[in-house]
């Protein structure tokens, strides 16, 4: 274990920013993917649903339309269970919601039931890695659903309904694999590259040595999440590779060799390829190795000792009191702000006092575009499928900007949502929205200031526990006179992991409110001494066959 002091001058009081919260980024690679599948999942059952005059159905057709949003990263071997997994928990969280509605009106009864399906549904994407939008889409519809009048005879029609949308969005979020069947891995190998060349320009800066690492993490998890070895896989592992030599070597490296390979990736040409290293390109034996220890059970992830139960105790109390001071407010749409509570939870404090400010600012902008639109929405049925279409588009296409700006679009397609049925007073909905959004909001953060997470110390100091021995075994293998090829994989494909884990712990720790001292330092100093490990164990395994490091 590693001596270096333990101490930190952090205050355990964080303060928490407002500068910079609304700052537009620049969007993400795939931003359009995401938009175009979710409005043509929609498109397909809106527009049936209009021409056959069942527009109060859009309901739950939405809520298998919207699964759409998930999985894009996901290789399609891999996106292909996860959109049927989204699929299978959206059915769950309607099922339990529509089941509830029938058998009781009272709305205090439904608000804990929203409640306790909010910190469920959090504690799961969470735990299952499901990425963006991660719970929100599940608790925006299982909680409007709670508030949909119904009998129990019902519930079956309206559930095919969303398992038939659920299945539109299946085909269509495959349907790119006819054409471009590798494009996800691709993708996480371009940004492999781009960002080990962005380290190698400026290989004194700790932090872009981190990201580095953290990409070509990415793109290893993207490659072994096909479990397929085809000849295309292959080429691109031979690409990974040579970011992570990069990386070791960043002062040996052409970064514009790095970048030229990273552009050959776009489009659906063959994949570029550089000199073979054969120690590193041949067998990749610890990639195998990797994949059969797995990741910890779910249980581990979730049970009573992992860092996610404060997390989920946070959403069940903020969701319940944003709900019951809607209530108490005389709000006819109580689930307004519980979703809007459940949508601001992140990582740790610091992250929901952000998503918090980005929310409010994005809903009340978002009232004002429904107030300029819903005239031109209410002309017509067709007009007001088609503004919701648009919505659904502009949502995903401003969401990687910056959240407020992808609230813009969702705030007024929520609104106009509820108009399928029947259409409302404009003034009274803006009203009704902007308070329940304050109120989910100020009581959200409040829960989340109230349910300290201290377990995160610990899972920093697991993390950095798990560092100090992946460096250790890297040592003794790289001690060893021929560690071979597949140990010296094993050992870096293991250190690397643990240092991504740690960085990303070290980050979550240092945004909660209340906090012991964090060992800094001694992060530092791992990291620091890890990444030298690392560096080592990918020139070891490149000298093994006697090749240089250029492709």
């Amino acid at each position: 274990m590693s001596s270096t002091p333990t101490t930190s001058r952090v205050p355990s009081v964080r303060p928490l920013p407002l500068a910079g919260l609304l700052r537009p980024r620049k969007p993400v690679d795939i931003w359009f993917k995401p938009a175009t599948s979710a409005a043509v999942s929609a498109a397909v059952p809106n527009l049936t649903l209009l021409a056959l005059g069942r527009l109060d159905l859009v309901m739950y057709t939405m809520a298998g339309s919207l699964c759409a949003l998930y999985g894009h990263n996901l290789p399609y071997a891999a996106r292909a269970r996860a959109l049927a997994w989204v699929v299978g928990g959206m059915f769950a969280g309607v099922a339990v919601a529509l089941v509830a509605a029938s058998a009781t009106s009272s709305a205090v009864i439904l608000v804990a039931v929203g409640a306790l399906l909010a910190a469920a549904q959090k504690v799961l994407c969470d735990a299952t890695g499901i990425g963006s939008p991660g719970n929100l889409i599940f608790t925006f519809i299982s909680s409007a659903m709670l508030f949909t009048p119904q009998t129990l005879g019902e519930v079956p029609g309206h559930l095919a309904l969303m398992l038939g949308a659920g299945a539109i969005t299946w085909l269509v979020g495959m349907a790119p694999a006819l054409v471009r069947p590798h494009g996800p891995e691709r993708r996480a190998t371009a940004r492999a590259l781009h960002a080990a060349a962005s380290y190698t320009e400026r290989p004194e800066h700790t932090a872009g040595r981190g990201a580095a690492a953290a990409a070509v993490h990415a793109a290893w998890q993207s490659l072994l999440a096909t479990g397929e070895r085809s000849e295309a896989r292959r080429a691109l592992e031979r690409l990974v590779v040579r970011a992570e030599l990069a990386i070791a070597a960043p002062r040996d490296t052409d970064a514009a060799l790095l970048r030229g390979w990273a552009e050959g990736l776009r489009g659906a040409g063959a994949v570029p390829r550089p000199a073979r290293v054969p120690g590193l390109d041949d067998e990749l034996l610890g990639v195998e190795a990797e994949t059969e220890s797995g990741r910890p059970s779910l249980w581990r992830r979730i049970g009573p000792g992992s860092a996610l139960v404060p997390i989920g105790l946070r959403t069940f109390l903020g969701c319940a009191l944003a709900g019951y001071a809607s209530l108490a407010l005389g709000i006819g749409r109580p689930y307004w702000a519980l979703v809007t509570a459940a949508s601001i939870y992140q990582a740790n404090v610091t992250l929901t006092w952000n998503r918090g400010v980005q929310r409010v600012v994005g809903n009340v902008g978002g009232v004002l575009v429904f107030a300029a639109i819903a005239p031109l929405a209410h002309t017509s049925k067709a007009a007001l499928v088609v503004t919701c279409l648009v919505l659904i588009f502009g949502a995903e296409a401003l969401m990687s900007r910056n959240y407020w700006l992808g609230c813009l679009s969702v705030t007024p397609m929520a609104l106009l949502v509820t108009e399928f049925t029947r259409l409302q007073g404009t003034g009274q909905l803006i009203t009704e929205r902007i308070v329940d959004t304050l109120v989910g909001a100020l009581l959200g953060i409040v829960a989340a200031l109230v349910v300290t997470n201290r377990r995160a110390g610990d899972h920093i100091e697991r993390a950095l526990s798990a560092a100090e021995e992946a460096r250790a075994t890297a040592e003794r293998t790289l001690a060893l006179d021929t560690p071979g090829s597949a140990a010296l994989e094993t050992a870096r494909r293991t250190l690397a992991a643990t240092l991504v884990a740690l960085r990303a712990a070290a980050d979550t720790a240092a945004g909660e409110w209340w906090q012991r001292a964090l060992p800094e330092e001694r992060v530092l100093a791992v990291e620091q001494s890890g990444h030298r490990t690392l560096a080592a164990v990918v020139r070891r395994a490149a000298a093994e066959e006697g090749v240089g490091r250029r492709g």
